[in-house]
């Protein structure tokens, strides 16, 4: 009986077969076909795996039949996708920062089932990306579908918005419990998500960084803000709102007031070193592209931001202000 029911999930292993054991680098002999088959209860002959074969190729699948050796090779040409299409998704996952470590790995396995076994193997060579920060919240996936739902079903929302503390941990903000939100788009800018949304509050357009939004709830309620979102643009708003820094990468030491602990987590990641200085500062050395976007980003921050090392930045800053002081005499 085992045996029947086996027969008949005999074009699917052998499908399976062709997908996880081939490429345009490998095939397989009958011989290798029999084989397989029998590893998983299943008996064939020669004739009938023939005659399987021309059952996949009337179905739309492309194989090929190639002579080496004196035997003939099958191989499964057409797939869902290339090689180098599966290398830019893992490279894509790999480089999110907002798509944790463990996550990562789970979605950069199952596209490696979409290849061959051999291929599997060039993919995982490609995984490696060095120093890459990493979110280490779990449901900043399920964030997006979330917000994505509720974009979809026209609603509101509420949830709890949260911060980085001294002791890099994520806690509750000041006034982080939000209610009547408006959630209109996503947007993606120096590897993070935003929820750019309607703040029934206060009457304007914020956004939120989802991976710091917990607890959220789709509520009963249709949204608000589309008279502002008629004519809004994505794209200008995120270029106005995001900063993103290009420049030669250096070595900058600088000093922060306490306050700006959260800031400097979001931007730089959790393995910096923070070092105490008194009571109300803290020091801490990172590699930066020093650019305008760069130090605009440090005199923006105001007295709370202060580059110490090397001197040819400070110089930058100095540069800077000084031209400043000179426009708005």
């Amino acid at each position: 009986m085992a045996k029947s029911e086996n027969q008949k999930q005999k074009i699917l292993v052998l499908l399976d077969l062709f997908k996880s054991k081939t490429d345009e680098e490998h095939g397989v002999t009958t011989s290798d076909i029999i084989d397989y088959l029998a590893e998983h209860g299943i008996k064939a002959e020669r004739k009938t795996v023939y005659a399987d074969l021309n059952t996949l190729k009337e179905y739309g699948y492309e194989i090929s039949k190639e002579k080496k050796d004196g035997n003939y090779y099958y191989t499964l040409l057409d797939r869902d996708f290339q090689l180098p299409e599966l290398k830019l998704l893992v490279d894509a996952v790999q480089a999110s920062k907002f798509i944790s470590a463990k996550k990562s790995s789970e979605l950069i396995k199952k596209i490696e089932n979409l290849a061959s076994v051999y291929q599997a193997k060039q993919l995982q060579r490609q995984v490696f990306v060095s120093n890459r920060i990493k979110t280490n919240y779990e449901n900043v996936y399920y964030n997006v579908d979330e917000l994505n739902l509720a974009i979809n079903e026209n609603r509101k929302i509420k949830f709890d918005y949260y911060e980085w503390n001294l002791s890099k941990e994520m806690v509750l903000r000041k006034n982080g419990h939000k209610n009547d939100i408006s959630p209109w788009s996503l947007a993606w800018d120096d590897e993070n998500y935003y929820l750019v949304a309607f703040d029934g509050n206060s009457g304007i357009i914020k956004h939120y960084r989802v991976d710091k939004m917990r607890k959220i709830e789709i509520l009963d309620k249709a949204r608000d803000g589309r008279e502002e979102f008629e004519e809004f643009d994505a794209a200008k708003y995120a270029k106005k709102v995001f900063g993103m820094f290009t420049g030669d990468e250096q070595r900058v030491k600088i000093q922060f007031a306490n306050k700006l602990i959260g800031v400097v987590i979001d931007r730089f990641g959790q393995d910096i070193m923070i070092i105490p200085k008194g009571m109300d500062q803290f020091v801490v050395n990172v590699n930066v592209k020093v650019s305008n976007m760069f130090l605009g980003w440090i005199i923006g921050l105001g007295d709370g931001a202060k580059i110490l090392e090397p001197e040819s930045v400070v110089d930058e800053v100095k540069q800077i202000t000084e031209r400043l002081k000179e426009q708005y005499k």
